[in-house]
């Protein structure tokens, strides 16, 4: 019997360790895919609750996220009616405890925006290129604790099936 908790437990060790090498490693130019020489506007091409397709209304779909090369970030929500306030303030990218590469953006508002306490919000990269950007981040909703994943294109890109409704 103790033959098997030792099994028990040195198989339930390995099997919940993170494999780092299925981690995604952003290429190491990632600032310029991100913002470009100077700037680079994206939009939402599709969004995911959890494993679910969200609805693109009229603020997903007018949504814009601009990143500058100085490392300022902005979006353009005060500008569509009914959308919220526009978000202003820093960039960067940050590996975490674990690993992952994670876009945080920085700035007095994010307290507020998101209903937290902390002044910035970690996006995490599972993918970047010139054209798309695949990222993920934690969000409160209704009590529970859901991710959220955008992919976002180039402002330029058109996207077949963006306005997506069930």
């Amino acid at each position: 019997m103790r033959w098997v908790i030792v099994v028990l437990v040195f198989v339930a060790y390995f099997s919940c360790s993170e494999n780092k090498s299925n981690l995604y490693q952003v290429p190491e130019n990632v600032h310029l895919l991100i913002a470009g020489d100077s700037t680079k506007v994206w939009k939402i091409a599709k969004r995911y609750n959890g494993k679910t397709r969200m609805n693109m209304g009229d603020c997903f779909l007018s949504y814009r996220q601009t990143f500058k090369s100085d490392g300022t970030v902005f979006d353009n929500n005060e500008e569509n009616y009914d959308c919220g306030p526009s978000l202003r303030g820093s960039w960067a990218v940050l590996k975490d405890s674990l690993g992952y590469s994670n876009i945080r953006i920085s700035s007095p508002q994010i307290g507020e925006i998101f209903g937290m306490e902390k002044d910035y919000k970690d996006f995490k990269i599972f993918y970047v290129s010139a054209d798309s950007l695949h990222i993920s981040f934690l969000h409160d909703q209704f009590g529970q604790r859901r991710r959220i994943s955008d992919y976002l294109v180039r402002e330029d890109v058109s996207v077949s099936d963006r306005n997506f409704h069930f």
